[in-house]
Formats: C-alpha cells, sequence, structure tokens
C-alpha cells in the first residue's frame, strides 16, 4: 500500500533482495519492489527516512492509511508496535530499461554489532545485520528527482570541492564523489574505524580522497580536525565545503572552514547526522 504524504516525498514498499558486508562496520542491503518505479532521485546525499519492523512483526507498522495524518497515527502506536523510524542516505540506485529505478542501495553502519566493541548496539543496526531475502520496509522518499532532501549543492563556480564525513556519512560521501565529473577538483577525508572499512572509489573527478581509520591511527573529532587543518587546499578562490556526520564534530570542522579559512559560510553544508550519546528518538524530542 502507497500514499502521498508531502509532495515530492511518499512511501515506498519494499523487500530485501540481498546483502553484502562492506566491513566489520558496514553492510549494505538492496531493496527492490513494484513501488520504486515512481522513486526519483538524483542521488547524491539524498536522505530517506527508513521503518523498520521490530523483531517477530512480519512488516513495519505504519498507519499509511491515514494519509497525510500517518505521523500522528505512527505516534500514538505503542512504541513496541510503532515501526522503528531511522535517517539514512541512498547510496545507489539502478535503473530498468524504462529508465524506472528498479532497486536502490542502503549502507547501514553496524555501531555494536561488530564483536569485542562494548557497544549495546541500536535497533536498525539489529535489522541490518540479520536482514534477509524477503524482509520488508517502508521508506519514506522522493518522488521528484530534484527535492529538498539533497543538500550537495555546490554553486557553479565552485573551484575546489571539499568533503568530510564519518562512517555514517560515507554512503552519501561515496555518492557524491561518484557522481562529480571530470575535471572537477575534490579533497575528500572520509573517517572509519577499521582499515576493513575502506572503500574504492571510482571517480571521474580529479578527486584526493584520505581515509582515516580510527583504530589504526586514533582517529576521531582530534584527529581529523589536525588532518583538515594541515591540508593545503591552494589554489582555490571559490571553495565549496560539504561536511557530515556526527554533529559536535561537524560544528568544529564548520567552525575551522568558516573561523579559520574564511570560507563563505554560505559555500559550507553541513549536517549532523548523529549526535554521540543520543538515539534519533532523543533527537526527535530535541527538534
Amino acid at each position: 500500500m502507497t500514499t502521498a504524504v508531502a509532495a515530492p516525498f511518499r512511501f515506498f514498499s519494499l523487500q530485501v533482495v540481498r546483502t553484502r558486508r562492506l566491513g566489520p562496520s558496514l553492510a549494505r542491503v538492496t531493496l527492490a519492489g513494484p513501488d520504486l518505479s515512481a522513486f526519483r532521485s538524483d542521488g547524491l546525499d539524498q536522505s530517506l527516512s527508513l521503518f523498520l519492523p521490530h523483531p517477530g512483526q512480519a512488516e513495519p507498522a505504519v498507519p499509511v492509511e491515514l494519509g497525510d495524518g500517518w505521523w500522528q497515527g505512527w505516534r500514538e502506536l505503542p512504541e513496541d508496535v510503532r515501526a522503528v523510524m531511522r535517517s539514512y542516505t541512498l547510496r545507489a540506485l539502478r535503473r530498468d530499461d524504462e529508465g524506472h529505478t528498479a532497486e536502490i542501495d542502503v549502507d547501514f553502519v553496524l555501531h555494536g554489532v561488530e564483536p569485542g566493541s562494548g557497544i549495546q548496539p541500536g535497533p536498525a543496526a539489529r535489522w541490518a545485520a540479520d536482514a534477509a531475502p524477503g524482509d520488508r520496509v517502508l521508506v519514506l522518499g522522493p518522488a521528484v528527482a530534484d527535492n529538498r532532501a539533497i543538500r550537495f549543492r555546490p554553486p557553479g563556480d565552485t573551484d575546489l570541492v571539499v568533503i568530510w564525513g564519518d562512517e555514517t556519512a560515507v554512503p552519501a560521501a561515496c555518492a557524491v564523489v561518484e557522481s562529480l565529473p571530470a575535471g572537477t577538483r575534490a579533497r575528500v577525508w572520509l573517517e572509519v574505524p577499521h582499515a576493513e572499512d575502506v572503500q574504492h572509489l571510482d571517480t571521474a573527478a580529479d578527486a584526493e580522497v584520505t581515509w582515516l581509520v580510527r583504530d589504526a591511527d586514533g582517529g576521531g573529532p582530534g584527529a581529523s580536525l589536525a588532518a583538515l587543518r594541515a591540508a593545503q587546499l591552494s589554489p582555490a578562490e571559490h571553495p565549496y565545503v560539504w561536511l557530515a556526520g556526527e554533529s559536535g564534530c561537524v560544528k568544529q570542522l564548520r567552525r575551522h572552514f568558516v573561523g579559520e579559512r574564511g570560507v563563505d559560510r554560505r559555500r559550507v553544508t553541513f549536517v549532523g547526522y548523529w549526535r554521540r550519546g543520543l538515539t534519533e528518538e532523543q533527537l526527535r524530542e530535541q527538534a
């Protein structure tokens, strides 16, 4: 069942078709279903809302039949019944011969699932670690390709693209880098927990990609800030900066580019995907 929500977004009823481990901290889940023929996106850092079932449920509980009232109806369901809602970014989409979206990939960070992590895994990480073909999900996503849930928008005069992201932003950052056209200069820093999480990127751009591995070099907010402070970014008169990941680190890096490097704040896109010590439910309560 599908319903319009708030154009250009709508619900898509999908199923898992396959899964793949990308490293100790990352898993890729590929979703498909007839609904995807209406899915429209230009990719990049496209944001999605995923609704996942609780263990033992055949499908996520979301009252889509209420139309625009689905949100209030979902909130009123018992906490152990209503679907788990989490925000993710689109990693990739593939189209059929007629140009319709046939499959989408969503990459999940497996915080707490890795052996010996000492962290309590969240419901989305647990779901992704155990996902199997046929499992059902709901996705609130775009029905219009150019939509407000795409944040990566470099001005036309950009002569250098600068990107930083932690593991939660790696899917979006990789999608962006792979989309950059030939002739684009880019400097990219991607922070991951383990060396096995490093991925190979294919891009036509003139991109220098640096992976910051926490278990090898003690990476994290301090290491990321030090690495970017030490970077030589010239020549660049009109840089565009995209920062995404843990909100505290994102704020530090934004202050560096705007306050220390003098980058016009209008040319810096910054997105806090998560906040240390808080669940997504707690973040929504504070919004």
